[in-house]
């Protein structure tokens, strides 16, 4: 199989991007931040990234076959994934317009409970800023609700289509990421159906609203880097899906999705935990794009450390997927 990028060339730019990274990192400067703290978050962000580079450049014909076949496939996995979609609600009368359904009368639900019920109408953010509180709903929502259907669908990718998996020929490294392109079509769907009701609120279309396809992007890179690991593991490990479940539930109110961190204003240790957590990023972005019109650069080392534990996850995934992928046909 042809390689996409020759050996040399993806070394190369992978120490170039670690070092323009850590370079930028390194003078980046937050006058508001404790400059011994600040300090202290370069040097350890620094660290992360060079062990990083070290382990793919030791590792990167391990690390690399992935996406090396992600890439070659590109156009078969875009079939995959619009069949996969259509064909999950084969045999229903209405068909494909479920997927359209289930986020309207999500939404239409917490609107009758937050504004009607218990009268909730706003929630007070960052900087003194107001928003609808079923509008700040979801906008958590939105990108929580994808990210636990992706990583239920991705994890179950392999025993889903284990007919597949027992075929010699087939790249079954492709199966995880049809299964997450899928759930990106209701993904969108739900996104639409968010901005419509932003506007019909009274908010004017700006250039901040750009960053939710970036957000999005961040969610499925995070999710798909996820998903390599789990769905390996739980063609030996069949539990998992049942604790990925219940991690789901907790994960939601850990996230935050229903209440605002800036509660623990005074308690920055437990803000510290609950930011460590990438799906925050990711939440709390679309607020920020939505509400206090704040650009994804400004929150500088969170979009670093995204990044970087998503890489170092990806990575993972890709060494547990092709360690356990030669006895995925003898479990099944």
């Amino acid at each position: 199989m042809k390689n996409v990028i020759s050996k040399p060339v993806g070394i190369t730019i992978a120490i170039l991007v670690a070092l323009i990274g850590s370079l930028v990192l390194w003078f980046h400067t937050n006058p508001l931040a404790d400059p011994q703290e600040e300090l202290i978050k370069k040097v350890i962000a620094i660290v992360i990234i060079l062990v990083a580079v070290i382990v793919f450049v030791v590792l990167y014909d391990k690390i690399t076959i992935l996406p090396r076949e992600l890439y070659q496939n590109r156009k078969l996995i875009w079939k995959l994934a619009k069949n996969d979609f259509k064909t999950r609600y084969a045999g229903s009368y209405m068909g494909m317009i479920w997927a359209m359904v289930q986020p309207v009368v999500t939404i239409a639900l917490y609107y009758f409970v937050f504004e009607v019920v218990f009268q909730n109408r706003s929630q007070l953010l960052a900087n003194g800023i107001e928003a609808p509180y079923v509008l700040w709903l979801t906008a958590g929502l939105v990108p929580w609700f994808y990210f636990s259907e992706a990583i239920m669908q991705g994890t179950q990718a392999l025993l889903e289509y284990n007919y597949l998996v027992k075929k010699v020929v087939f790249k079954i490294s492709v199966l995880p990421i049809i299964k997450i392109i899928a759930a990106t079509f209701i993904h969108v769907f739900f996104t639409m159906v968010m901005l419509l009701i932003y506007f019909l609120y009274g908010y004017e279309p700006d250039w901040y609203l750009l960053q939710i396809p970036y957000y999005s992007l961040c969610m499925f890179v995070f999710v798909l880097a996820l998903s390599y690991t789990t769905c390996a593991i739980v063609v030996f490990f069949r539990d998992l899906s049942q604790i990925i479940n219940i991690l789901l539930q907790v994960g939601m109110w850990a996230t935050p999705i229903l209440w605002d961190i800036s509660l623990l204003s005074e308690l920055q240790g437990y803000q510290i935990i609950f930011k460590i957590n990438p799906v925050f990023y990711v939440v709390n972005g679309f607020r920020s794009a939505m509400f206090e019109k704040t650009w994804f650069w400004q929150d500088f080392y969170s979009t670093m450390y995204f990044w970087i534990v998503t890489a170092v996850f990806f990575g993972i995934g890709a060494l547990i997927f092709k360690r356990l992928k030669v006895h995925f046909a003898d479990v099944m």
